[in-house]
């Protein structure tokens, strides 16, 4: 399991959450067969799904992230619940590309940097809440930072990271999110900048064994900052046969008889969040296309 930690400072100005998303990236690759730059992007996108998933009050909200700049990966989606939980897929996640010059993987070319990253929570209202801000570099966590300055006026600080291994399996992966709660107060800014520049990247702290809390206090260094509250999340798929006819019957009565007269046996379904497969009959869809 994941773990989300969220500390408070003393005056209750600066918010900072932190995760540690190691075993929700590797429950990634083993889901998806990623390429190596596709789980580091597809394992940013969810420690901030995760991060941003908690901030939503209501149990049965819904958060979702989809990003695509024209890179090569194409459209990476992740969707989160209120807790943390998070699952994800990417429309082309066996895609690859070279090392940058220093040896990182090159995320923000697999992300591309044209395009926008859009935010949809469905709060229970009649229509979900959607916002979008343009791609600056296509990393993800500077992108979830421009979010919040552009689309909600927050000033916040995202860093995110995933260490892949020679065998494709994630040794170290997470982030933090440093946000200044309303009213915002001037002085905190200083020493959060402060705290920033001493912070070592994400998947070295994790790997030189830092906890969630450990990382969330230091984002609150000098602020006399305390642990609000933490708790596991993890990778969760809420797909289920119920969900999948739903679906179907969302594609409207005429979609759903060409789909059962062209059936030459069982129509199978998948799950892109988790590869989950359903099955239905002809019969079952002549069904599902009376209810449209």
């Amino acid at each position: 399991m994941g773990k989300l930690v969220r500390a408070l400072s003393a005056d209750g100005s600066v918010l900072c959450s932190s995760v540690d998303a190691a075993d929700i990236c590797n429950e990634i690759v083993k889901i998806h067969s990623p390429s190596p730059v596709a789980t580091a992007a597809m394992g940013r996108l969810c420690a901030a799904g995760a991060i941003m998933g908690a901030l939503m009050k209501g149990e049965d909200d819904a958060l979702t992230l989809r990003i695509n700049g024209g890179g090569v990966g194409g459209t990476i989606v992740c969707a989160a619940d209120y807790m943390g939980n998070v699952r994800c897929y990417c429309e082309n996640p066996q895609a690859d590309l070279p090392l940058k010059e220093n040896g990182k993987l090159d995320v923000g070319g697999f992300v591309g940097r044209d395009g926008f990253l859009a935010v949809i929570r469905d709060l229970g209202l009649k229509e979900p809440y959607a916002t979008q801000s343009p791609i600056v570099s296509g990393e993800i966590a500077e992108d979830i930072t421009s979010y919040y300055a552009i689309s909600e006026q927050i000033p916040t600080v995202c860093a995110l990271g995933v260490l892949v291994d020679r065998d494709h399996s994630v040794k170290a992966a997470g982030g933090y999110m440093i946000q200044l709660v309303p009213p915002i107060n001037e002085a905190a800014i200083d020493f959060i900048e402060k705290n920033i520049k001493n912070m070592q990247s994400v998947t070295q702290m994790l790997s030189d064994g830092k906890t969630p809390e450990e990382i969330a206090l230091m984002g609150l260094e000098g602020l006399d900052g305390e642990i609000l509250d933490s708790w596991d999340c993890g990778y969760k798929c809420t797909c289920s046969r119920e969900r999948t006819q739903r679906m179907l019957i969302s594609l409207g009565k005429k979609e759903l008889v060409q789909l059962a007269e062209e059936a030459e046996g069982d129509t199978e379904v998948n799950c892109q969040f988790c590869g989950k497969k359903y099955y239905f009959s002809r019969q079952e869809l002549e069904e599902l296309a009376k209810n449209c």
